[in-house]
């Protein structure tokens, strides 16, 4: 089969298109035929070796597996043994090992089934940017807590943020996003019921109070945050900016002065990162199949494009999600 593999760290031009061997499932593993996947910064971290705490996990001098990518959707086409939810010709989406190839493996646990009126592309954008703002939004309050409530979405023309200002306003939040001049007209395409561009005003600076904040960017302090934050509403970061730097020192000081912060006042600050169950896949589906989350596709690329899909990406301005398709 075909393969984007990587055998050294370093930029997009590491990552080669190659013949390799199928894998094959394990115990509790399915092997899918891959139709479609997405690229996240959570790829291209595992392909520069960045922060380098992560090379605790992948390899520290090089990678211990070659394989990049996670998010995807495709058809099963063989069960471990274990497997009792699949088996052969089902459509499935969800987060694996190896998503960039013609097949990869993953845990049963980790999929859910296809929507039948949702493409193999849309339910490949969903896994981790979808649950991130599925479960951010909720550590912020449970859904029910949310309704009439004021969440702003920084970032939300991103992959995270154009599920996150859909998943709100399904929650019954009233939605202020911020986004580029560029994408303005998406976000209030999502239903987002203020726009604020990024360029022209500061939204720190605005006077405005909201309840939550879901932060995609990080890119004001979190004083400034704390500025337009209800004295007992929640603020929820789901990255940086620069992801953290080499060391991770900047998120790292970051996270300790807001949990610092969190026991001293009344706000709550937090930090989010997807956890992938069966259950919050078939209910972010379940929004798919019923129209009110619609994932943003900014771009596709075919498997041997994923090069430059993946430079793109981490140059960190793209519109909703970007997807590889697979032949």
């Amino acid at each position: 089969m075909k393969a984007i593999l990587y055998h050294t760290y370093g930029s997009p031009d590491v990552l080669r298109l190659e013949e390799t061997d199928k894998p094959a499932p394990k115990e509790d593993e399915v092997l899918l035929r891959v139709r479609a996947a997405s690229v996240n910064p959570y790829d291209w971290h595992f392909m520069r070796g960045m922060p380098y705490p992560l090379r605790m996990q992948a390899g520290l001098g090089k990678p211990k597996d070659p394989r990049l990518g996670v998010d995807l959707a495709g058809q099963v086409e063989s069960v471990g043994r274990n497997v009792t939810e699949f088996r052969p010709g089902d459509e499935v989406f969800g987060c694996g090992r190896g998503a960039f190839a013609e097949y990869a493996c993953a845990r049963e646990s980790k999929l859910a089934r296809k929507p039948g009126n949702v493409t193999f592309e849309q339910a490949a954008s969903l896994p981790i940017a979808g649950l991130t703002a599925w479960q951010g939004l909720r550590l912020g309050g449970p859904g029910h807590i949310l309704e009439g409530k004021k969440v702003l979405i920084n970032g939300a023309a991103g992959g995270v943020g154009t599920f996150a200002v859909q998943i709100a306003k399904s929650f019954g939040a009233e939605v202020t996003g911020v986004s580029s001049t560029k994408s303005v007209d998406l976000v209030r395409s999502l239903g987002a019921n203020q726009v604020v561009d990024y360029t022209k005003e500061d939204f720190t600076e605005s006077g405005e109070r909201y309840d939550l904040i879901f932060d995609c960017v990080a890119n004001h302090s979190l004083s400034a945050f704390r500025r337009v934050l209800d004295p007992k509403g929640s603020y929820i970061m789901v990255g940086a900016a620069d992801g953290g730097g080499r060391w991770m020192i900047g998120i790292l000081a970051r996270l300790m002065k807001a949990s610092v912060l969190s026991r001293l006042v009344g706000q709550r600050l937090a930090m989010v990162g997807a956890k992938i169950t069966n259950a919050e896949l078939t209910a972010l589906g379940e929004l798919m199949n019923t129209g009110k989350v619609r994932p943003v596709i900014g771009r596709r690329y075919r498997l041997e494009e994923v090069r430059e899909a993946v430079r793109y990406v981490e140059h960190g301005h793209a519109q909703g999600k970007v997807i590889i398709t697979v032949k």
